[in-house]
């Protein structure tokens, strides 16, 4: 349909050319009533031409509305919940949990309201409440009693988190219980490998920390950890690990990759609640660049072909794109780790009164699931468990 100048113009072109196949009569009083003639003619035909445009306009708007109206399954919260395409349970999230082997209370950590350190003690306890509120399962962080260069007391078979692991099973059997298997929290400079000295100066020697990573995935296993996690991104790590578990008769553990693990700001009160920050430099010479998707795809490629069971994405909230390219790129259950940063960051909002915490919370987890999240590791596991059982 032509534009409103197109209209005129193919008006003027009628009108003209219907007035210059006259002739004939006086001169003047045919020009004058050719002249009248034309103006008469062209309002007639100007306004047929407005009309006609006005009735196609509304033609086209009557064949989308009104019988099309996406407000009809909106009206109430039954079929809105009916025609929901992305749901969220407790199920659906795992509560990240931080165990010290010299704690006898909780302590509280300043970073992340509502999170604490806690003893080994309470690992029971924390397991019922768990399997009480459905969640999908627990993830477990522990703090030793001393630390070293190599990150020795991640594999003690007494250390804090095969403790924990056993005190959970024995309380809730069916409690899925995962161990996450990196050595920061463990080593006395706070870097998720062995060292070595290196050009550059000391580096993260990633072969020899292959074999601290699978003596720890293997000291988990036998404590009862239904999933080994790990987390350093260590070239090559699940491929180790898998190997052997496999040969200690533990090939039904499973392996969660932590296959896109980004160096992100977003990680600083984690580190204050592990007892990891770095003694010196930073992770991003094993940790991935947050300018880098591609690279994701390839992370998860290479763990899935080591033989990751699950794969993971962090942090959530920032890598979304990511978290939604990975999905449709493997078919394995993917997880995103809504991180501490960006707990810490709704916390602080909720504090001021700039928003309403259970929404906010919920709305948060739900774009993880809608990304394409088949689980989220989340510290507000416990409340949104609550707020979503109501």
């Amino acid at each position: 349909m032509p534009g409103a100048s197109g209209w005129l113009e193919w008006v003027i072109v009628v009108v003209v050319a219907r007035h210059a196949a006259s002739r004939g009569g006086n001169l003047a009083i045919r020009r004058a009533n050719e002249q009248r003639y034309f103006e008469a003619d062209l309002r007639a035909a100007v306004g047929a031409a407005v009309a006609e445009r006005a009735s196609l306009r509304s033609a086209m708007l009557r064949a989308v509305f009104p019988v099309h109206r996406p407000r009809r399954l909106r009206v109430s919260p039954g079929i809105r919940g009916l025609v929901r395409e992305t749901s969220l349970e407790p199920r659906d999230l795992v509560w990240p949990l931080f165990f010290s082997a010299t704690l006898t209370e909780p302590r509280p950590v300043a970073t992340m309201p509502g999170v604490s350190q806690l003893p080994v003690s309470h690992a029971a306890r924390i397991a019922r409440q768990a399997t009480e509120l459905g969640l999908g399962g627990v993830i477990l962080f522990g703090l030793p009693e001393q630390k070293d260069a190599r990150g020795s007391m991640a594999c003690d078979p007494e250390g804090p988190v095969p403790r924990t692991i056993r005190a959970m099973k024995d309380a809730a059997p069916e409690l899925v219980v995962m161990a996450d298997v990196c050595v920061d929290e463990y080593t006395d400079h706070g870097h998720c490998g062995v060292l070595r000295e290196g050009p550059r100066g000391p580096e993260v020697d990633n072969d020899a920390t292959l074999e601290i990573l699978s003596e720890a995935a293997v000291v988990y296993a036998r404590s009862g950890a239904d999933v080994v996690a790990p987390s350093d991104m260590m070239d090559g790590r699940v491929g180790a690990i898998r190997e052997t578990l496999d040969d200690e008769g533990l090939e039904m553990t499973a392996i969660l990759s932590y296959a896109v693990k980004y160096a992100s700001a977003f990680y600083g009160p984690f580190r204050e609640a592990a007892d990891c920050a770095p003694k010196f430099g930073d992770r991003a010479g094993y940790q991935m660049d947050p300018g880098n998707g591609r690279e994701a795809l390839r992370e998860a490629r290479l763990d899935e072909e080591e033989g990751a069971d699950m794969l993971m994405v962090k942090p959530g909230l920032p890598y979304l794109d990511v978290l939604a390219r990975v999905r449709a790129a493997t078919t394995l259950p993917l997880g995103v780790y809504n991180v501490s940063g960006e707990y810490a960051m709704l916390k602080a909002a909720v504090a001021r009164g700039m928003l309403d915490e259970r929404r906010s919370v919920l709305e948060l987890l739900t774009s993880f699931r809608r990304a394409g999240a088949d689980f989220i590791l989340t510290y507000h596991a416990v409340d949104a468990a609550r707020w979503l059982g109501a």
